[in-house]
């Protein structure tokens, strides 16, 4: 018979793990794959015994993410979308069509690639020329900027922070997952040491995205949130976690810890 101080140690780990669970956004962004990949993938966000945050896929994918969230969980499972991605060096004008038919076709979220490129070349007019064109589009949706933290030095991390910050960012968001490294406590500090000294937190949340693959790793990242901010601050309108490997890894350890 277990304990009265295990089963209190197992359901406090429960409840560690189902917010781990309703930070996530899952995604589907290869192209090519079939409408039933995501289907599957929004069904089975729909049953979860918490519900993800959000789905993330690529923009012709959204009507189909949409129909498969049915009317019950929609409003709790958010539909999202990638602009500028993965590489960050899009037309603005490209990107702003991308933006304006994914909103037309249902999204609820954007998550765009900052043009980094631009800040490493000493070039930060050309990234807020992107940024401030994409809020202008975004209008109430919300607006997530990736500032690939893997491919910047420290400094231009924060650069590109205060720049996202400054032209609206409702996330700020460590990688796109698709090339240099992604995600770690370093550049996660970072971006919220800008949004501190911003005053934004209330305003302002971080996505962690690249590379987290483990429930330890995600859960430092939660902790990591709750020191910095206050333990109140990390829910899903503020905290994010881009790990769809954690969905499946979640689920079970959830099963064995009921």
């Amino acid at each position: 018979m277990r304990s009265r101080s295990m089963t209190a140690g197992m359901s406090m780990q429960a409840d560690r793990m189902r917010r781990l669970l309703e930070a996530l956004d899952l995604t589907r962004l290869e192209a090519g794959e079939p409408d039933a990949a995501v289907e599957t993938l929004c069904r089975r966000a729909a049953t979860a015994p918490a519900r993800p945050a959000a789905v993330c896929v690529l923009p012709d994918r959204i009507v189909t993410a949409r129909h498969a969230l049915n009317d019950a969980t929609r409003h709790r499972i958010r539909v999202a979308t990638v602009a500028n991605f993965p590489t960050g060096d899009e037309p603005v004008d490209d990107v702003m069509a991308t933006i304006e038919r994914a909103l037309a076709a249902g999204a609820d979220e954007i998550d765009l690639v900052l043009p980094w490129r631009a800040l490493r070349d000493d070039r930060p007019e050309a990234a807020r020329q992107m940024l401030e064109a994409a809020r202008g589009a975004c209008g109430a949706a919300t607006l997530k900027v990736i500032v690939e933290t893997g491919a910047l030095t420290e400094a231009l991390v924060d650069r590109g922070a205060a720049l996202a910050l400054a032209c609206g960012a409702d996330f700020l968001k460590t990688s796109t997952g698709k090339g240099p490294p992604g995600a770690t406590p370093r550049t996660a500090s970072l971006l919220l040491d800008r949004i501190e000294r911003e005053g934004a937190a209330d305003r302002c949340g971080l996505k962690v995205s690249g590379g987290i693959r483990t429930i330890e790793a995600a859960d430092g990242f939660l902790t990591l949130a709750e020191e910095r901010m206050g333990p109140e601050w990390p829910t899903p309108a503020r905290f994010r976690i881009g790990a769809s490997g954690l969905f499946d890894v979640l689920l079970d350890a959830l099963e064995h810890a009921a």
